[in-house]
């Protein structure tokens, strides 16, 4: 008796089970962006390292806040003031500047009147700053040597390399680069660029996939398109066989000319799981063959899409070390009527402005042009009632596969 298919998150719990965060390796810090730490990152050092000025004006003391006074140097950025400063005294610094011994305040240029080298407050009444301390950056309000920085499965983007190097890092340990293999198959498929049959339809389906991992540290074969013959899909397989991943899009469903599971059978490959309850994708197939993860998606381009979005995308994240390797949901209130729901949860193209949500008009599975215009899936459920504009909807952003 054939399985039934899985719901979505059992479906996403079971393949991100078979996903084996890959070895880590060092990589210096410029090319460890787009990566995720295989290890917490520590700090190596104290930041700032002193106290400084947050802003342009003039150190005093602590304890002489009224004024006059005289000024007999300057701290600058880089450059500090060696001397201490006693009452009466003050030194120009620059933001950024470390502050002299013995002040512990700093007073905004704007609010002081220079004649020569004294200077005295300003306003009516002339106002010192509360607190004294205001405008300084105290030693290790950053971070301190030892302070964990960044907890592991944290993805490097521009603002950790900064923090990183910032922290005394000139490496970094993240997990190695993925290989990732992209068959394209189907009789139906003509090759891009060139002209097809008029039963054909160009071969988009192996170039999409490859964009959407293009983000992530991986290295990407694309093949194809394979021919619905089963000698031959066996032989694409077996040229991948040292991919970490392989994704297949078409020819997993029950047609005669559906040929991918018997492929991978012959080939050596177990099948984990294969069907889930979700349109557009049902027809799913994750296999198995040593370390290596088989992904069979659909062959609508609309369907591999959100397979791969759903599934893909998680698998690699999570082999690559992510923390959180699953596309994370907005709640958003509809802009227009949202139909009732059918017999499987069901991912419907929409147009998010930042605001509200809209679902398109076209929604066939082989449909790219509503692809194309969609920056946003309202995850309906199964047998869910229709909505009116106002309602509040959960949904997945697509930019950035989801995570950002």
């Amino acid at each position: 008796m054939k399985s039934p298919p899985l719901p979505l998150e059992e479906a996403q719990a079971r393949l991100l089970a078979l996903a084996e965060p890959l070895l880590p390796v060092e990589a210096s810090v410029e090319d460890a962006l787009g990566r995720f730490l295989a290890g917490r990152l520590r700090d190596n050092r104290t930041q700032p390292s002193c106290d400084l000025s947050a802003m342009d004006g003039y150190a005093v003391r602590f304890d002489d806040l009224a004024g006059p006074w005289h000024v007999i140097g300057e701290s600058a950025a880089g450059h500090p003031y060696d001397g201490v400063v006693a009452h009466g005294q003050a030194i120009r610094i620059s933001t950024g500047a470390a502050m002299p011994a013995g002040a512990g305040c700093v007073i905004l240029q704007e609010d002081i009147a220079r004649e020569a080298d004294t200077i005295t407050l300003t306003g009516e009444p002339p106002v010192p700053p509360v607190p004294p301390g205001k405008h300084i950056r105290r030693t290790g309000m950053d971070f301190r040597t030892g302070d964990e920085l960044l907890p592991a499965g944290t993805r490097i983007g521009p603002a950790q390399i900064a923090l990183a190097i910032g922290a005394g890092h000139t490496h970094l340990p993240v997990r190695r680069a993925l290989s990732v293999a992209v068959p394209d198959s189907g009789d139906e498929r003509a090759r891009s660029g060139e002209p097809g049959l008029p039963q054909q339809v160009p071969a988009s389906n192996g170039a999409m996939l490859c964009a959407m991992v293009a983000a992530l540290p991986c290295a990407v074969r694309r093949i194809g398109p394979v021919a619905d013959d089963l000698a031959a899909l066996s032989a694409a397989l077996a040229h991948v066989e040292d991919a970490d991943v392989i994704v297949t899009s078409g020819g997993v469903s029950v047609g005669d000319h559906d040929l991918i599971r018997p492929a991978l059978e012959a080939w050596g490959a177990n099948l984990d799981f294969w069907r889930v309850a979700i349109k557009p994708g049902k027809p799913l197939l994750v296999a198995r063959r040593g370390r290596q993860i088989v992904l069979g998606l659909p062959g609508n381009p609309v369907s591999s899409y959100v397979t791969a979005y759903l599934f893909l995308l998680p698998l690699l994240r999570a082999m690559l070390g992510a923390r959180d390797p699953l596309p994370r949901t907005i709640m958003a209130r509809l802009s227009a009527p949202l139909g009732p729901g059918g017999s499987r949860r069901e991912f419907l193209r929409a147009r998010w402005d930042g605001d509200a949500i809209a679902p398109l008009a076209l929604q066939d599975s082989g449909a790219l042009s509503s692809l194309a215009a969609s920056n946003a899936l309202i995850d309906r459920a199964a047998l869910a009632e229709a909505r009116q504009p106002g309602a509040v909807v959960r949904a997945y952003l697509l930019e950035n596969g989801g995570i950002a």
